[in-house]
């Protein structure tokens, strides 16, 4: 391998040691640079400060760094909080939607059960923010992981604009815990 830039050639005995080296030298500083990211933003959770860096979030966009209620997309939310409270199932609730026509974030015509379970627990849309869910697992392939206990996590209330009410989220909270038995 010949780096033209650094004036090194694989083929070279020598030059392998200071190839080997260099790489070493950089993973450690890219491994430097990640650390440093990670305490940065560790800081901002502790503060409270939120990223609001959201592309496909039914019900919210980010407009300049803040999470604003898309008003055509609130009902869809709403909708499928109060079936779930009616005692529809999961599925039921996918079959509303797809028969009424009604897009999924992403404009696709079918909904995925899953994807109405994270909503139904999804706590920002009463308007907290539960930080650092997930967490870079490895900086060299950017791996991310479910945190489930091996970084804290910071509950923000009142981060940004709620579309269902507390009350309601917590009722819905209470029937999944009811169903799951």
């Amino acid at each position: 391998m010949h780096f033209e830039n650094e004036k090194l050639d694989s083929i070279e005995a020598d030059k392998e040691f200071e190839i080997t080296l260099r790489g070493m030298l950089a993973q450690d500083e890219s491994r430097n640079t990640s650390e440093n990211i990670q305490w940065g933003i560790q800081r901002k959770f502790e503060k409270g400060e939120i990223y609001t860096k959201y592309k496909n979030f039914m019900g919210y966009t980010c407009v300049d760094g803040e999470m604003v209620i898309v008003p055509e997309q609130t009902e869809v939310v709403r909708k499928i909080f109060y079936l779930y409270i009616q005692g529809q199932t999961l599925g039921q609730i996918k079959t509303y939607l797809e028969a009424q026509g009604i897009k999924t974030v992403t404009g696709k015509d079918i909904w995925d059960t899953k994807t109405i379970q994270r909503m139904l627990t999804n706590e920002k849309y009463k308007g907290d923010t539960m930080l650092q869910k997930t967490f870079t697992e490895d900086f060299m392939t950017g791996k991310k992981r479910r945190n489930d206990g091996q970084r804290n996590k910071y509950y923000v209330k009142n981060s940004h604009p709620a579309i269902i009410s507390a009350e309601v989220f917590d009722m819905v909270q209470e029937e999944m815990a009811k169903r799951a038995v």
